[in-house]
């Protein structure tokens, strides 16, 4: 029996299952990221990769961090056991049915080449396995999905040009390219001529800018990237003239709670910039990073930022109806999803 509480419009379902049951759309998670303990470990067996791990255990106590860099290095360790079509398969479909129970409806998944053809490993395979599961989550789950190949902000920007030259034979199965890695040292212009060129190919543009570094960094991926959506964006309130910019463009954010606490860019939950960035009329969007070793998928970070804030229903539904507009959707699609939830909300109103 659901548990309900009484609302000033009358009796509802308890807060917890309108999040988990409240449809919705992820934009900012790496699949890389979510590589759980013993999906890796089975991997590792599988494809005889040796690593510093005994147990799922001693795995799981590695996923401590103390900052981005210290994240990153257990990160690119983790993607050692990825070597063949059939492991992006499976790791994207261990995401794709946690996120479908968790009622996502479409995803944008952003994936990290780089990591893997530094290994030797074939971009085509990289692309068939997370493309087979995608298509086999839109088969078997209804849920929708795309991919985004991010360069290495801490490579340089021949090697992201390599890259792309790579991705060439394959542009009509990506959605666009983005961003991502070390942030610090690292600033968006550093690949304002890649980035052109990915336009003039037709492909959309994101990037990470604000997370670790500074505003500056988020008005530089506006300006030499042109992007459509600024991944993280944490930091925009440190300067009023980028949250004025954000508000009057209508810049999309791709904020990730959890990811934030745990590699300390907030000390704790209450400190996040999110409400501030919500009463600053910006349009914000909640996803989970690198769920696997932040301790939570998106339904964890809804419920962490509703609890920490005192959200009400109608700026939660906020947040999810700004994903489905904010995502690269064909325009029929997101009508349907947003009529979606839409629909939802108007029977949970009259629970």
């Amino acid at each position: 029996m659901i548990a309900r509480t009484q609302d000033a419009d009358g009796p509802r379902r308890d807060m917890r299952a309108f999040l988990r049951d409240l449809p919705k759309a992820e934009l900012h998670v790496h699949v890389e990221g979510t590589l759980e303990p013993e999906l890796m470990m089975e991997l590792a067996a599988r494809n005889g990769v040796a690593l510093p791990f005994r147990t799922v255990e001693e795995a799981r106590a590695a996923y401590e961090f103390t900052d981005l860099q210290s994240f990153l290095d257990v990160y690119y360790q983790g993607c050692a056991v990825l070597r063949e079509a059939e492991d992006f398969a499976d790791l994207a479909w261990a995401y794709l049915e946690r996120a479908h129970a968790q009622r996502v409806r479409h995803v944008e998944l952003f994936f990290d080449p780089q990591a893997h053809t530094e290994r030797g490993v074939p971009f085509e395979a990289v692309l068939e396995g997370l493309r087979h599961a995608l298509e086999r989550a839109r088969r078997e789950l209804d849920v929708s999905g795309g991919l985004i190949l991010c360069f290495l902000r801490h490579l340089s920007e021949d090697h992201a040009r390599a890259t792309l030259d790579l991705a060439r034979p394959h542009l009509e199965h990506l959605q666009g390219v983005g961003l991502d890695s070390s942030e610090r040292g690292n600033p968006p212009g550093k690949f304002r001529d890649v980035f052109a060129e990915c336009r003039r190919l037709g492909l959309r543009t994101v990037a990470h800018a604000g997370e670790e570094g500074p505003p500056a960094y988020i008005t530089e991926a506006l300006d030499a990237l042109e992007v459509r959506r600024i991944d993280h964006g944490v930091r925009c309130v440190e300067d009023a003239a980028v949250v004025e910019r954000l508000a009057a463009e209508g810049v999309p954010l791709t904020v990730c709670p959890l990811s934030n606490v745990k590699l300390r860019v907030f000390e704790r939950m209450d400190e996040h910039t999110l409400r501030r960035m919500m009463e600053a009329g910006l349009r914000v969007t909640i996803n989970s990073d690198d769920p696997a070793y932040f301790g939570g998928y998106v339904e964890e970070n809804f419920v962490a930022v509703q609890e920490s804030f005192g959200l009400s229903r109608d700026e939660v539904a906020a947040l999810s109806r700004h994903a489905f507009e904010a995502s690269f959707l064909e325009e029929d699609a997101r009508a349907r999803l947003l009529a979606e939830l839409d629909s939802y909300l108007a029977l949970d109103r009259a629970a």
